[in-house]
């Protein structure tokens, strides 16, 4: 239970539906010196327990979270790509961590708030399948609250001890529960922040981690336009925070007289800069992208190539896409192979992000996963 909304009417349909529940809030690692909610957070949480009647309790996972999330997120970002906290956070802590401390107090299942469904379904694949099932995960009734996106990372394993219950609500029944209910909550607003952290300054807690390092900005026919701090602070496809640091009298108008945004396009870390461009300059578009550590839901490799569509950033409308693979032989690990796969897209996808997921659907089913290289 995160104290938001969603969890708690996650607890309170489980409940009602004549489950034993009880309320868990996770206790993570949180950066000291920055502001954050977690605190009003854990206390929500505890008053919505106390209304439901339920036993209530805080598990810290602050040094996994540091670990397997916070380190993560910073090494990533030092290297140059935007990784993707959440899916971690997914993996290693809600469905890694706490959920092997749950089965080891009793527990049957684990629940989130998280907008998505999980069915089990017939195993037709090989020998004696009528005998076996598998978990399958499936898009929410709420298309735009969906957040299958951040669990591909999933097991089979982590999926047979899983419940979605509010999957099969949109947010604006989510709340109409809540209220109805009584819970203390049910108006609160989403959080916007970091997995379980709460809201933070972003850019104030990578600055506060990575170090400064003064380099140009430059279009992509090497004009210097402006200085950045450190190439890790940028990702591709930013605007934001652009105009600040960029010189005036460098700025482009458009046909209106308007200064023309800059976009992030690229990033050197070897010679230290930032390359930036127009929305309309087709540096900001590519049609396929090469895809690593590839991991699909069923724990079977399909066959390729593979018909699909996939998403690379959350809530983009998913796009058609072939996938083929790329598997090489892995010379740092013995008899190892590293898949990778190569995606074509029918149409270009603005602003690839390397670090970031690439998730896969077919209908309405998720179907794996990604990294984006």
């Amino acid at each position: 239970m995160s104290g938001g909304v969603d969890s708690s009417v996650a607890a309170l349909l489980l409940k009602r539906a004549g489950y034993d529940v009880r309320g868990v809030y996770m206790k993570e690692w949180a950066p000291p010196g920055i502001a954050c909610e977690a605190g009003s957070d854990r206390a929500m949480a505890a008053r919505v327990a106390a209304h439901l009647n339920i036993p209530f309790e805080v598990w810290d996972f602050r040094r996994a979270y540091k670990k397997q999330v916070a380190d993560y997120m910073l090494r990533e970002y030092k290297a140059g790509r935007t990784p993707n906290p959440d899916v971690m956070c997914n993996r290693d802590i809600k469905f890694g961590v706490f959920l092997k401390r749950a089965l080891a107090r009793g527990a049957d299942y684990i629940t989130t708030g998280h907008y998505a469904r999980v069915a089990s379904i017939a195993d037709t694949r090989g020998p004696h399948a009528e005998k076996r099932r598998r978990f399958v995960l499936r898009n929410a009734k709420d298309t735009n609250k969906d957040q299958t996106y951040f669990l591909w990372m999933l097991t089979q394993d982590q999926l047979k001890h899983c419940l979605f219950p509010i999957g099969d609500y949109t947010k604006q029944e989510v709340r109409a529960l809540a209220k109805k209910y009584g819970l203390p909550n049910w108006d609160k607003k989403d959080s916007q922040g970091v997995c379980f952290i709460g809201k933070l300054n972003f850019g104030q807690f990578l600055r506060k981690y990575l170090p400064h390092k003064k380099g140009n900005i430059v279009t992509t026919n090497g004009k210097v336009i402006g200085e950045h701090d450190g190439t890790w602070f940028y990702t591709i496809g930013q605007r934001r925070g652009l105009t600040r640091i960029m010189n005036y009298e460098s700025r482009i108008k458009n046909e209106k007289g308007d200064m023309q945004p800059y976009y992030v396009i690229g990033k050197d870390r070897k010679k230290n800069i930032i390359i930036v461009a127009e929305e309309s300059s087709p540096h900001l578009y590519q049609k396929e992208l090469i895809a690593t550590n590839a991991h699909w839901i069923s724990g079977i490799t399909p066959k390729f190539p593979l018909a699909c569509k996939a998403r690379i950033r959350y809530r983009q409308l998913v796009q058609q896409c072939a996938i083929e693979s790329r598997t090489h032989a892995d010379k740092t690990r013995k008899n190892a192979e590293t898949k990778n796969m190569r995606i074509i897209f029918r149409k270009v996808q603005r602003a690839v992000a390397p670090g970031q997921s690439i998730v896969f659907y077919k209908r309405n089913e998720m179907l794996g996963g990604g990294i984006i290289a």
